[in-house]
């Protein structure tokens, strides 16, 4: 596994004129990584199903002096290939490219064994955590083609580089999202103006760690803002040229 410079520092315009699609985007570190992005220069795609979170979000990029962000509600679990062509169809439209794609949203599902885990839930763990990403992405390649520099990121997890027990379809989701990740990256290499890698944040201050684990003393995690420089480093022009690479966060 790769770290990033661990003392990266950003510059303030880093990401002056970069268009940058994040999923997930309402809350935890979607919204911390959308407001930093916007911080840093970017026009923010705010991706999510509840509106009145993306609207916080959209306020707060504007109440700090960011460019003015896009809003794009959508549910990851029962969205269509349709939906996203759609998608595509109206930022292309709006921006006439993507340059940054960062894959944040994700759901825990359940922890139980294999003999006894839930096949729906199953099933909805694996269409929001793998299944929709891999449509997001087909679908917005020919955007990100069209970025003289663009960075692809997608959300990794420890238990998906080392499976645990109890952990079913979401380890499983995210073992998928390194192959998915690196399959990319392999395929779109010979480009040059696009890269692709996974970012395993660790244990961080969010409602979905505290779903796994709710016996842990929260105020022993980094929080949110603490792990941004990674975001920035990898959707910024600073990794350029880097690609197909596993990284963590902290």
């Amino acid at each position: 596994m790769t770290r990033c410079p661990g003392d990266y520092t950003p510059a303030k315009n880093l990401l002056k004129d970069r268009v940058i699609l994040v999923t997930g985007a309402g809350a935890g570190i979607g919204r911390a990584v959308a407001k930093s992005l916007g911080a840093h220069g970017a026009t923010v795609i705010l991706l999510g199903k509840t509106v009145n979170k993306l609207e916080n979000v959209y306020d707060e990029i504007l109440a700090a002096g960011g460019p003015l962000p896009g809003i794009y509600p959508m549910d990851l679990m029962g969205a269509k290939y349709t939906d996203y062509e759609q998608m595509v169809g109206a930022l292309d439209k709006e921006y006439g490219r993507l340059d940054g794609l960062l894959h944040n949203a994700g759901i825990l599902g359940e922890r139980a064994p294999i003999e006894h885990h839930e096949i729906h839930i199953w099933q909805q763990v694996l269409q929001v955590n793998l299944t929709a990403p891999f449509l997001l992405t087909r679908a917005c390649l020919e955007l990100l083609y069209k970025s003289l520099d663009a960075s692809v990121v997608f959300t990794a997890s420890g238990v998906g580089r080392k499976a645990r027990a109890y952990w079913g379809a979401y380890a499983v989701s995210k073992y998928g999202i390194e192959a998915l990740s690196l399959t990319l990256a392999d395929e779109v290499e010979f480009r040059g103006t696009l890269r692709v890698n996974s970012l395993n944040p660790g244990a961080v201050r969010t409602a979905m760690r505290r779903q796994a684990f709710p016996a842990e003393d929260l105020s022993t995690l980094k929080t949110p803002e603490d792990i941004l420089p990674a975001y920035l480093y990898l959707l910024g022009p600073d990794s350029k040229g880097i690609t197909g690479q596993q990284f963590d966060a902290q």
